[in-house]
């Protein structure tokens, strides 16, 4: 058994890390290209957790022993498998501890010769958190636009293009309005968002400079790093603009089409709606949106929210930004990629 640090770790061409946590652990934040072989299912690692707390660690151990001995062909003949493979799989529990230590121990006497991570899950977050601020590319392009203008969908084709991107929304999974989620499931945590955005910065560390949307500090659950979010206020800012029928249109085709038939949906937009409707003050909007959602004329729906409440919002959002603003028609989007490219061809974006 060797041990490895976290820098030693990402510097491995075929390495997969191994997380032995349990699924519950590993759902709520893992090493990006982790499997998980868990020793404990999620009741057997709450069950054992009050062993040791009522009749302390020793028997808790012997317990321990007792669930994983039955498991362990099926454990180690996972990992062998990898290696069959060709991937070098290295070991990680929560903070480097028994979970690791035991199962890299097992596959010792088994003959496998594995890597162990020191400090587990604990030392790459610590590690990541640390990296993030100083792998931020110098320059700031950041997109702006109005709901539904499709900044997401300019940047994705920037990034087709080689473009460096940061797609904020993608590794949120949240697209950063009150309907974010739709279609995402419940969006990432700060752990896995953290994890995305390292993953990201360090494929496009090296560049002067990289394009990002004009996201709030928070994106669903999760909250950008003020060293990114000061960048992008004081970055070239590039403001997309389309018609408030194509916008509709947009919105529509992306959050309602592919589950309007669905009785979820319906019923999520009307539990959505009545956030918003604490924020907005004039009873005649609240009763214009609330009719159109029970109609399920969804239409209407994006048509009051963009034109009372959103657009407003927006204006105010700009005030954050420093310098001057680069205005580019986004009714077709591949045009407006084509457009943004020949402005960055300038420079003039990386030397104002």
């Amino acid at each position: 058994m060797k041990e490895i640090n976290v820098d030693q770790l990402l510097a491995l061409k075929d390495a997969v890390p191994i997380d032995v946590r349990s699924p519950s652990e590993y759902a709520d934040s893992n090493i990006p290209g982790a499997v998980n072989v868990p020793l404990f299912t999620n009741e057997e690692r709450a069950m054992i957790g009050t062993i040791y707390k009522r009749e302390g660690s020793d028997m808790a151990k012997w317990r321990a022993m007792e669930v994983v001995s039955p498991k362990l062909p099926s454990i180690l003949g996972q990992i062998k498998a990898l290696i069959d493979e060709g991937k070098q799989p290295v070991v990680y529990c929560w903070r480097g501890g028994m979970r690791s230590k035991s199962v890299a121990t097992f596959l010792s006497f088994a003959g496998i010769s594995t890597l162990r991570l020191v400090g587990g899950y604990r030392a790459y977050r610590q590690y990541i958190l640390e990296e993030i601020p100083g792998l931020i590319p110098p320059r700031a392009i950041t997109i702006h636009g109005m709901t539904g203008v499709g900044k997401t969908e300019v940047l994705k084709k920037l990034k087709e293009k080689g473009m460096p991107v940061i797609d904020l929304e993608a590794a949120a999974c949240h697209r950063g309005s009150i309907f974010g989620s739709f279609g995402l499931f419940e969006g990432h945590n700060q752990k896995t968002f953290d994890s995305l955005l390292f993953q990201t910065l360090k494929e496009i560390k090296d560049s002067p400079f990289f394009l990002v949307e004009a996201e709030s500090k928070r994106v669903g659950k999760v909250v950008q790093p003020d060293e990114l979010l000061d960048k992008k206020h004081q970055g070239f800012n590039i403001h997309l603009q389309a018609s408030l029928s194509s916008r509709i249109e947009r919105i529509y085709r992306e959050y309602v089409k592919p589950y309007q038939n669905e009785q979820w949906f319906h019923d999520r937009v009307m539990e959505r709606l009545t956030y918003i409707y604490k924020r907005i003050k004039n009873s005649d909007i609240i009763a214009a949106l609330n009719e159109a959602a029970r109609n399920q004329d969804y239409k209407l729906v994006i048509r009051i929210l963009l034109e009372d409440y959103y657009d407003s919002r927006y204006a105010h959002k700009q005030l954050d930004y420093e310098g001057v603003f680069h205005h580019i028609e986004a009714e077709n989007t591949d045009m407006a990629v084509e457009e943004i490219l020949k402005l960055l061809e300038t420079k003039s974006a990386l030397s104002k």
